[in-house]
């Protein structure tokens, strides 16, 4: 027979167990400098094997892959991006054009012209993909600035301008976290090709370029400019070049 005070027990209800001690809160991870990319400077490079490249790297690439960042030029050549309507092409000519998967409308390439393709983990560098383009544009913005010319990006389309004319266009592709295509900064071109087209979608956009502004008329004299003001852009640690 169970006993009374055994019963009575089985009734009552059971003391809520002692609380516990709050976790001590985790610490944020530090962020990591991400490891310095690869620069390939492959000089005049014809477009679609070239972008054909850009996409068979990124489709390749794993998390161990590190980020590479090419700079070269281009032959003639009016691109397109992914959505971009043809209205905006007036007259090529007899330069070729290309639709291609990267954001924007219309642009021109040619020789004379720094094309810059960053083939980066967005992931490994923390940009959202606003902030990667902000930083394209800050690091050509900061180049500007080395020659005393004052330039500015704008919030309803993205490039460099320069008192209202465009020094620079943007144009990206994300995929798996990873970004191709890149930005088109105008050195010392022939400029005539962008009167056949509305320049990223803007009817009567000027176009200028750093040769006309004080700035370097040479190719490479500007890709080395620029790289170590888009490594600190892109949070890279400085090159050592």
């Amino acid at each position: 027979m169970t006993p009374a005070g055994g019963a009575l027990a089985a009734h009552l209800p059971r003391a809520a167990p002692a609380p516990r001690a709050a976790p001590a809160p985790r610490a944020a991870p530090a962020r990591t400098t991400p490891p310095p990319p690869v620069i390939r400077r492959p000089g005049l490079c014809e477009y679609q094997p070239t972008w054909r490249a850009m996409q068979r790297f990124t489709g390749e690439r794993d998390a161990a892959t590190p980020d590479e960042i090419w700079f070269l030029e281009h032959p003639p050549v009016f691109t397109l991006g992914l959505n971009a309507s043809r209205a905006h092409l007036i007259a090529p000519g007899e330069i070729p054009v290309v639709q291609v998967d990267r954001g924007g409308q219309v642009t021109y390439h040619g020789p004379g012209q720094l094309v810059v393709y960053p083939l980066v983990d967005l992931t490994r560098v923390r940009l959202g993909i606003r902030d990667y383009v902000s930083a394209l544009e800050r690091a050509v913005i900061e180049l500007a600035g080395e020659f005393g010319i004052l330039a500015e990006g704008r919030r309803d389309a993205p490039g460099v301008y320069v008192s209202g004319r465009k020094l620079a266009s943007v144009g990206v592709r994300v995929r798996r976290g990873a970004s191709y295509h890149g930005l088109a900064l105008n050195v010392a071109l022939d400029l005539e090709p962008f009167a056949r087209i509305n320049p990223c979608g803007f009817q009567g956009l000027e176009m200028t370029q750093l040769a006309e502004l004080g700035g370097p008329r040479s190719v490479a004299d500007c890709a080395d400019a620029l790289e170590p003001h888009l490594l600190r852009a892109l949070g890279y640690p400085a090159s050592d070049s």
